[in-house]
């Protein structure tokens, strides 16, 4: 990978930049505690580098210095976070997101 994962909070999204593409992962704020990630978006050009995998692991590492809970909103860290155990501490309860 060319580029490290970046957090992007003015644009409230974690971003990885590869080859003049950039691939995203969305999040929203609930609260103090608690991140929604919503959205994660690979170009087409970055598919199959595991873009999608360094990102979400970024994003849930950033989550858990930060002392936050994580509600997997996305598809791709919902799956994400089953398959990688280390991670199911971080989700926020049911009931979390207004």
């Amino acid at each position: 990978m060319e580029h490290a994962p970046s957090k992007n909070e003015l644009m409230r999204r974690f971003e990885l930049q590869l080859d003049g593409k950039t691939a995203v992962l969305d999040y929203v704020e609930q609260g103090a505690d608690v991140l929604v990630f919503t959205h994660t978006f690979v170009p087409p050009e970055l598919r199959g580098r595991n873009a999608a995998a360094i990102l979400t692991k970024f994003a849930l590492d950033d989550a858990r210095s930060q002392g936050k809970k994580v509600v997997p909103q996305c598809s791709y860290v919902a799956v994400f976070m089953e398959r990688n155990k280390e991670y199911a501490g971080l989700r926020a309860p049911t009931g979390s997101i207004l």
